[in-house]
């Protein structure tokens, strides 16, 4: 093999290399259920345990991620963002798991997602099939916002020149048929 195909051979298990890195950052960043925790706007009492800002799933940052989700839900779905915190509060906690999943097992996200509608919509009086839609939608932008994100970090290494057109199109390619970075869905 020529030195030229070693060396585009490299570079491109390069590009590949870094395109599933931002993919499995993606994925470990990514939620598809709103995980709000309250603010001190929320309907929280004052003697209550204050908010942990700042904090996430597994104490990790995302707290106002969560509450940006939660303010968009209650937007769409045209109620108060307390109502909306308060159920999903309600819902975590009413779904909270016992033990750790077994290796290689994870939770039926259809089936998740479904239990989520149905529970948010008994919770604010408001009908399943009005907060499935208004829960798609907000997938819909947070995925489109994830893609840009994307293209905007590949544009700038093809302009820096860590990595070709096509490489950094090969990258987009990957994560659009969910080979790298849970694209595709």
């Amino acid at each position: 093999m020529s030195r030229r195909k070693r060396i585009a051979l490299g570079l491109s298990a390069t590009a590949l290399a870094v395109g599933a890195g931002i993919g499995v950052a993606g994925m470990a960043s990514a939620t598809t259920t709103p995980t709000p925790t309250p603010s001190a706007s929320s309907s929280a009492s004052p003697d209550s345990t204050p908010p942990m800002e700042g904090k996430g799933r597994h104490g990790g940052r995302g707290g106002e991620r969560g509450v940006a989700q939660a303010s968009a839900l209650a937007e769409k779905l045209g109620v108060e963002e307390a109502k909306v915190t308060e159920a999903l509060q309600a819902l975590r906690e009413a779904n909270k798991p016992t033990s750790p999943p077994a290796d290689g097992e994870k939770p039926d996200a259809a089936a998740r997602e479904a239990a989520l509608a149905k529970s948010l919509a008994e919770s604010l009086g408001i009908e399943e099939a009005k907060v499935t839609a208004a829960l798609e939608e907000l997938r819909t932008e947070a995925r489109a916002e994830k893609a840009a994100a994307l293209k905007t970090r590949l544009d700038k290494a093809v302009s820096d020149g860590i990595l070709t057109q096509e490489e950094a199109d090969a990258v987009t390619k990957a994560v659009e048929k969910g080979v790298i970075g849970g694209g595709g869905r």
